[in-house]
């Protein structure tokens, strides 16, 4: 990496390098953290608030003196991570952990896909297969007694050094599971990695703050209306804003359109504003009888008052009769106008009770009814 300072005290983004990473477990809900480090960086581990243990001469040397020191209270499982790792995200760190509910070890890994080539002289040598190769990442986890014997079996004057403890676990006989690593999770490693890593970093802080000044919030409505007698002759159900032709009405204080008050309801739901009865009372008179109209445009202008978009709804028909498909194109249209939406925003859909409860009965209709609003 170059430079007088090492690499795991430089700073990134403002912060040091452990301090990032430390951040990410912390992120995850890991609380009992350990560090392995240099003698010499006492006084900047110190500054982390973290326990910590002086590393051995090799990378398998360090990682024990961490594992014997955790044994004072033993964990059920640890995860070894290499600190120049420092965006590493608190999902990867989950799914590791969870793998390790059925197996003994897991640990990340993102398939090769470059070609890869042997070299020699400066010069392509040979090329080599890339079926089943993966490059390792970390965090590596384990059950902590099975690593703690695997460190300890391996011999210390073994002829060369293990890459990594997925490679101490398997010469011990633990099964690694592979789990799907990430990009971004890259090990500084040369000086450039350095600069995409605040790039990376810079994009994360842009997307949070993105979604930090959205605002999406959705509502769910549910409402039922049973239906009146029988009319000689035949009469209609309002429904999402469609006479549909039918041998008994829906009862109800307004028009009794079970679709839209669903709808309704939704709406004021998203933004926190009560429900129709609130804004139009069924003791006052003056609604006797009332165009459900009148309720959705209030909904979706107060959307707009209240400084959201309208961008999605979605209604269910629970019944039996009537035959709601033959209707979804004319109740979809009648809907997005009120609402002042394209067509393709606003979705009604029916099903029955499998002749279950009141609907199956044909005593009535419900409606369920939700809707997204958005402040940009």
């Amino acid at each position: 990496m170059g430079g007088d300072l090492p690499k795991q005290w430089r700073a990134l983004g403002g912060l040091p390098v452990l301090a990032r990473t430390v951040a990410a477990f912390r992120a995850a809900g890991l609380e009992r953290i350990m560090l392995v480090i240099h003698p010499d960086d006492e006084g900047r581990a110190k500054a982390l608030g973290l326990p910590y243990v002086h590393g051995g001469r090799t990378r398998a040397a360090s990682v024990r003196a961490a594992l014997e020191a955790l044994t004072a209270k033993t964990p059920e499982h640890v995860l070894i991570h290499d600190g120049a790792r420092p965006l590493v995200s608190p999902a990867l760190i989950n799914r590791v952990l969870a793998e390790l509910t059925d197996s003994p070890a897991a640990a990340p890994a993102l398939a090769v896909s470059d070609a890869l080539w042997r070299g020699a002289g400066g010069k392509v040598a040979g090329t080599q297969p890339r079926d089943g190769l993966y490059r390792a990442q970390t965090p590596q986890g384990f059950n902590f007694m099975a690593i703690l014997a695997a460190h300890r079996a391996h011999p210390k004057d073994a002829p060369y050094a293990p890459a990594d403890d997925v490679e101490i676990a398997r010469s011990a006989g633990l099964d690694v599971t592979i789990v799907e690593g990430e990009e971004e999770n890259l090990k500084l490693t040369y000086p450039a990695d350095f600069a995409r890593a605040e790039a990376i970093l810079a994009h994360r802080t842009m997307s949070q703050r993105q979604e930090q000044a959205m605002d999406i919030r959705t509502g769910n409505g549910f409402d039922v209306h049973r239906f009146g007698p029988e009319v000689a002759g035949g009469t209609a159900c309002c429904l999402c804003g469609v006479q549909v032709p039918h041998g008994r009405a829906l009862l109800g204080h307004s028009d009794a359109d079970v679709g839209m008050h669903a709808l309704t309801d939704a709406i004021y739901g998203a933004l926190a504003e009560g429900d129709i009865g609130q804004h139009f009372p069924p003791s006052d008179p003056q609604w006797k009888g009332a165009d459900s109209a009148i309720f959705l445009r209030h909904a979706a202008e107060l959307v707009q008052a209240r400084g959201f978009r309208l961008t999605h709804a979605d209604v269910t028909l629970i019944c039996e009769y009537p035959k709601i498909g033959p209707h979804t194109a004319a109740m979809r249209a009648a809907l997005a106008a009120i609402m002042g939406l394209e067509d393709a925003r606003v979705s009604v859909k029916a099903t029955t009770s499998e002749r279950l409860g009141f609907t199956g009965r044909e005593e009535g209709i419900a409606a369920l009814a939700t809707a997204t609003v958005v402040k940009p």
